[in-house]
């Protein structure tokens, strides 16, 4: 009877599917363990909750890795029981198995980064990367900890498989073997296609990132419901650029004006140096944060904050992206990137209207500089999309002495290399630097060891080195002529290590410090604002300030103008849904509708005031709807240039 039924063989095979689901658990409470203080989690029982419902996820991942092993177990070939074929299983088992499940550890540490599980969108970013192998190696010895952990559970696990064998056994060669065989693998696949797909009905699409919203009390725990190979798996060929059909065109002409045109100021050409600085978040600023009341508060850029006393400056702001090429699109060219980036959708190549096309046009000779390997980071190839006349990286700065071994060449030597090189330029220019040592393994050169306050987290003395550089900087371009006509922008591309409790909320994520500065008052004063602030504001408010007429578009809008028709606003893209601010709230929206609503002081989501929505609220679900409309469209059909 057991030669009919193969019931040695299946239960064999549940045993190990078995495993996997064990070590997609243990990976979870790892991940839960990491990442603790940006997760939040009231209980056990909580934790089990969320993990019950995660389940659903890592049924879809684990069926997915295991489908070809799943198939040959099942298939009535005869063979199955025999050693060799089962050797052949064991390797297929945990080569599959290895490949998908160690994605998990990458988000231990790489969550604090990103906020959310990694996607098929990292391979677009590694794709740009010369050294790869040196980054790994820098990952290994940084975060050994967590190698050692996927060496130790892998071997675990493979030890857990080899404690239940399957005996041989010779199956009697007849209808009645093949015939329950084949009912019992047409059952065992239209499970697995349910898995799979996350439930059986008809009605319902398969399960995606955002599903794992429905069963969470806060948004941040939606990526504990989640594990990484789902968001791989489940990112693979998807492109979330679908066309909107929320409103009609003159809400959008109304609300959103994605064609802008000023006349506040006269015709000027100033030069325009735009610094990005990378992972330097506001967190880390001490004049961004006066207002705040963080309990204890050190801030670790003394430089930037004498320069903020002289700056127009935005305490309120954000990023609108996650990654550093996000910073780019969203800074240079006023384009967000949200579920999927735009910068590795396939709308990017065609014509964009940006920073870079407009002072073109206007007779700038355009730069950009970043100390990375040519083409890290995809900042060459974007940059040639927006029509970067001259790229400057380690290849031009020719001198490895001052490479820093993992990313690119020392801040202080690249910003005086950045400053050497347009003192040779003919104004107007507009340069672009993008910083690399604020960034991870968290080193300084050698000779300032000790020179800069460790602080409290891996970055800070980082962040202390790069302020640094920015002073050497400024002290030497204010030496030269083209000093005093140029207009100065700060920010950061994004956000990286957080500290204190405040930054730690998820409507603190992504906050970003936003600072203008000129030394010729006639195109900015000093000041303060904490109106909402974001990224794709400072293409038009350089467009009004030097006093560009021409209409062009621009999603952000004007930071010193004051304009009624141009409201603060910020949309970005979080824990896997839009999140606009404006006004008196905050919304979160699925792309179908709007999921909750909460005070503009709520940064900690505690309080979902949807069931209580008012004119307020409606309108702001209606602009986040005619935004998102506007972005399709006008990506997809490749109007980026359309004024």
């Amino acid at each position: 009877m057991q030669q009919f039924f193969r019931f040695n063989e299946y239960k064999v095979l549940f045993y190990r599917i078995f495993l996997a689901y064990l070590f997609y658990f243990i990976t979870r409470v790892l991940f839960y363990f990491y990442n603790s203080d940006l997760i939040v989690v009231d209980s056990f029982f909580e934790f089990f909750r969320l993990y019950y419902h995660g389940l659903a996820f890592d049924t879809t991942a684990i069926l997915y890795s295991n489908g070809l092993f799943i198939l040959l177990s099942i298939l009535p070939l005869v063979i199955n029981t025999k050693k060799g074929f089962q050797k052949f299983l064991f390797y297929l088992y945990f080569i599959t198995n290895f490949i998908a499940w160690s994605t998990n550890f990458i988000d231990l540490i790489y969550y604090r980064f990103i906020f959310g599980r990694t996607t098929i969108a990292v391979m677009d970013s590694l794709e740009h990367e010369s050294n790869k192998a040196t980054l790994f190696g820098n990952f290994l010895v940084n975060y050994w900890h967590v190698f050692l952990l996927l060496v130790l559970f892998s071997c675990l696990w493979v030890c857990l498989y080899k404690k239940v064998k399957l005996a041989p056994e010779k199956p009697v060669k007849n209808f009645k073997y093949f015939g329950l065989s084949t009912l019992e693998f047409l059952f065992i696949v239209t499970m697995c296609i349910g898995g799979i797909r996350g439930d059986f009905k008809k009605s319902t699409r398969p399960i995606n990132l955002l599903d794992a919203n429905r069963y969470v009390s806060h948004i941040s725990q939606g990526d504990l419901v989640l594990n990484t190979p789902f968001a791989i798996i489940r990112t693979i060929s998807a492109n979330s650029f679908k066309k909107q059909d929320f409103v009609q065109p003159e809400v959008i002409a109304k609300y959103i004006k994605p064609i802008k045109q000023y006349d506040h100021n006269p015709s000027t050409k100033p030069n325009v140096v735009v610094l990005i600085l990378e992972s330097y978040a506001r967190e880390y600023i001490s004049s961004f944060n006066k207002e705040q009341n963080i309990p204890n508060y050190k801030g670790y850029s003394p430089f930037v904050d004498s320069l903020a006393q002289h700056s127009m400056i935005f305490t309120n702001a954000y990023a609108n992206g996650y990654k550093s090429i996000h910073g780019m699109s969203s800074i240079l060219a006023g384009v967000p990137s949200f579920k999927d980036a735009f910068t590795s959708s396939p709308y990017t190549k065609q014509k964009i209207q940006s920073l870079i096309s407009v002072l073109n046009d206007e007779g700038y000779d355009t730069n950009f500089f970043h100390g990375a390997p040519n083409g890290s980071m995809g900042f060459l190839g974007f940059g040639n999309i927006l029509g970067i006349k001259n790229y400057y990286g380690k290849t031009e700065f020719n001198n490895d002495d001052e490479f820093d071994g993992v990313w690119g060449i020392w801040d202080e030597p690249f910003f005086q290399y950045m400053k050497t090189t347009l003192d040779k330029k003919q104004q107007p220019f507009m340069a672009t630097l993008f910083s690399v040592s604020s960034h991870e393994p968290y080193k300084v050169p050698e000779k300032y060891e000790g020179k800069f306050p460790n602080g409290d987290v891996n970055i800070h003395k980082c962040i202390g080195y790069t302020d640094y550089a920015l002073k050497q900087f400024f002290n030497e371009a204010k030496k030269q002529p083209w000093f005093d006509n140029t207009i100065f922008v700060l920010v950061a591309d994004h956000g990286n290590t957080v500290f204190y409790e405040e930054y730690m909320k998820e409507f603190n994520r992504h906050t970003v410090p936003i600072l203008f500065y000129s030394p010729n008052e006639k195109y900015f004063k000093a000041g303060k604002s904490d109106e909402w602030a974001q990224q794709i504001d400072i293409f038009p408010t350089i467009m009004d300030v030097m006093g560009y007429k021409k209409p062009f578009r621009s999603w952000g809008r004007s930071l010193v103008s004051k304009n009624e028709e141009e409201e603060p606003f910020v949309i970005k893209y979080s824990a896997n849904i839009y999140q606009f601010m404006s006004g008196n709230y905050i919304c979160t929206f699925d792309g179908k509708k709007a999921t909750g609503f909460y005070d503009k002081n709520d940064r900690g989501m505690a309080k979902n005031l949807i069931a209580n929505r008012n004119a307020e609220m409606d309108l702001i679900e209606l602009k986040c709807k005619a935004f998102i409309q506007d972005y399709m469209e006008r990506i997809i059909d490749k109007k980026l240039a359309e004024n």
